[in-house]
């Protein structure tokens, strides 16, 4: 967890309810099935502006020391546990922090050999999700070029509550009251900010969806859709079988 979710807003939208700048040259397209390298919006402090600024940028970080881009699917996610400590990371989490928007995100559940069931975790008022995360800003080392990668990830934490069943990790998703403290606070007490909001998260729904949104061609509202499907529980198999897709 996360390898795969969903971003529907447009640039308006976004930069009206995170009250930002639009970077992006209104350039967003609802992408309801986001994999990684894919270009996904956040909302991120940009110090030469002064200001909030919604962004396009690469979903895998790319640290500043990295050779290439060619390793950004593999850093998609960052361990909240472990996130100040990781050379990869860490960097980031000390300047870099940012929202990531989502619709809500995808799971699968192993219900045997070759049967997996996805579900979509939501509000269930359809309101706005914002993960936390980490950008990055890379350039081209001896002469390659001079365009700029910027590029993001999530944080992941164990998953609480009822989404346990469906996996073992979660993106860490902020409630609204933390979203401005996760972009401006010092480092060191953000870290009070790593751990997931109970309250919020008892009230995601957990949606089973299409076998559609396996296949990452597959896009459209349509994926999102509920299908008629059993909700994992505690009783079904055990956490050895619980994988993600």
């Amino acid at each position: 967890m996360c390898g795969r979710y969903a971003t529907s807003r447009s640039s308006a939208d976004l930069s009206a309810l995170f009250d930002a700048d639009d970077d992006t040259g209104d350039g967003l397209e609802p992408d309801y099935n986001v994999a990684p390298t894919d270009p996904v919006p956040i909302v991120r402090i940009s110090r030469s502006a002064d200001a909030r600024v919604l962004s396009r940028v690469k979903w895998g970080l790319v640290p500043a020391y990295a050779k290439d881009t060619k390793g950004a699917a593999r850093l998609i996610n960052a361990r909240a546990e472990t996130v100040t400590k990781s050379g990869a990371f860490s960097p980031s989490f000390q300047k870099r922090r940012c929202l990531v928007p989502a619709d809500g995100w995808y799971e699968w559940y192993k219900r045997g050999p070759k049967d997996k069931q996805p579900y979509f975790m939501t509000d269930p008022d359809g309101d706005v999700l914002a993960f936390a995360g980490l950008w990055a800003v890379w350039g081209p080392k001896d002469g390659q070029g001079d365009e700029r990668v910027l590029s993001c990830c999530v944080l992941t934490t164990a998953a609480v509550g009822d989404l346990a069943v469906v996996h073992d990790r979660m993106p860490l998703v902020l409630p609204r009251d933390r979203w401005n403290d996760w972009l401006t606070l010092d480092p060191a007490d953000a870290e009070g900010l790593l751990e997931p909001s109970g309250a919020l998260v008892e009230r995601l729904e957990i949606r089973p969806v299409g076998a559609r949104v396996g296949d990452v061609r597959n896009d459209g509202p349509s994926l999102t859709e509920r299908v008629e499907a059993p909700l994992p529980t505690a009783s079904t198999p055990d956490r050895a079988d619980l994988t993600l897709f």
